[in-house]
């Protein structure tokens, strides 16, 4: 998808992206309807071809990374650090400042997928991660509520999470979950 608001400019982009071997599935002026058409039409890439991006700008581009992330190549003439680091914040993969010409769209555009697959892979890990810290938090939580009410030892406590979890198909942090449910329902 490109988008860019001056005509002239997005064709001759337009005609660089297709020289390069890709597809422009579709070319906007403005980011103004930016997230129903990046679902609509679901490209791998996204340019952007702009003098100097906007407010609107950025935040259309945040909300359609948001839905559905994807790598975004913004060229522009603006060099302000205050704009390049507002555009990584939302979501931009690759920022390029008078740098649009053919030999260069193609590195610019491996070089924003790169970067946005490994941001990817560090944002899944990041999530695992954290997912595995809030059910380690339910687990001793539920642990602690089976001892206290059943006069468990914390190994044996453990061991009934676990074999709930096997019996049912599920995680023990499910498990935890449940419990600990209970437990609020009960004793409100």
């Amino acid at each position: 998808m490109l988008v860019d608001n001056n005509l002239i400019r997005a064709a001759v982009v337009e005609g660089y992206l297709i020289n390069s071997g890709y597809i422009v599935v579709q070319r906007l002026d403005s980011t103004s309807d930016l997230m129903a058409q990046v679902e609509q039409s679901k490209p791998d890439v996204i340019v952007f071809s702009v003098d100097s991006p906007d407010r609107n700008t950025f935040e259309n581009i945040r909300l359609a990374s948001s839905c559905e992330p994807r790598p975004t190549i913004l060229f522009t003439s603006d060099s302000r650090s205050s704009t390049i680091r507002k555009a990584i914040k939302v979501g931009v993969s690759a920022y390029v400042i008078d740098g649009l010409t053919e030999k260069k769209i193609s590195s610019a555009i491996e070089i924003a997928v790169a970067r946005f697959e490994v941001h990817q892979l560090l944002r899944s890990e990041l999530d695992e991660v954290k997912s595995k810290l809030a059910d380690r938090k339910d687990i001793d939580v539920a642990k602690g509520l089976l001892q206290k009410s059943y006069k468990m030892t914390e190994g044996n406590a453990y061991q009934a999470l676990r074999r709930i979890a096997m019996d049912q198909k599920v995680t023990i942090g499910s498990v935890a979950r449940s419990i600990i449910s209970i437990s609020d329902i009960v004793n409100d």
